[in-house]
């Protein structure tokens, strides 16, 4: 497995791949602020027009896995802060495509997205997750700490009913 740092440059010559695992993972039932139905084109949209900017602006960065040459993971960095909370930054859209997982791929590109916080002088990362969710564990696992549970936070992807959210954030040293 490897880890890259996408550049602009490469999102736009990546955004079929990345459009296909965020659209797989959606069809699988990942909490990641979509709804069913969910088409190809809204999640091209969604890189291009929500993650692309960031990138350009230099306020987010996103990590990519490959294995065998295939794109199975992602994960995002947003550092796009207000003035007072600079130490801090948000993890977003942990992304791993259903056939790849249970493989450390998650974990890796934790992991890795630890190392280019530090790089950027974040001290204290941000994220939350649909409570119970599979990623939970894998997040606790790795020193993240829940500050709370916000109750009905999120519409499920697959059916109209509000699950709770668990928000977690882990110190860096």
């Amino acid at each position: 497995m490897q880890i890259e740092e996408f550049s602009p440059a490469d999102l736009t010559q990546e955004i079929d791949a990345l459009a296909s695992l965020l659209h797989a993972c959606v069809l699988a039932g990942a909490s990641i602020s979509f709804i069913l139905p969910f088409s190809l084109d809204e999640a091209r949209a969604f890189w291009r027009d929500k993650v692309a900017p960031g990138l350009l602006a230099g306020t987010r960065h996103l990590l990519a896995a490959r294995q065998a040459g295939r794109l199975v993971g992602a994960v995002q960095l947003g550092c796009d802060v207000p003035p007072n909370q600079r130490r801090r930054a948000d993890v977003s859209k942990l992304l791993v495509h259903p056939d790849a997982r249970r493989q450390g791929i998650a974990r890796r590109l934790m992991i890795d997205l630890e190392r280019v916080a530090r790089r950027e002088g974040r001290q204290l990362l941000v994220l939350d997750t649909r409570e119970g969710d599979a990623a939970e564990p894998l997040y606790r696992s790795i020193g993240y700490h829940a500050a709370g549970v916000i109750p009905h936070f999120a519409r499920a992807p697959e059916a109209d009913r509000l699950e709770d959210t668990v928000i977690l954030y882990k110190e860096l040293q």
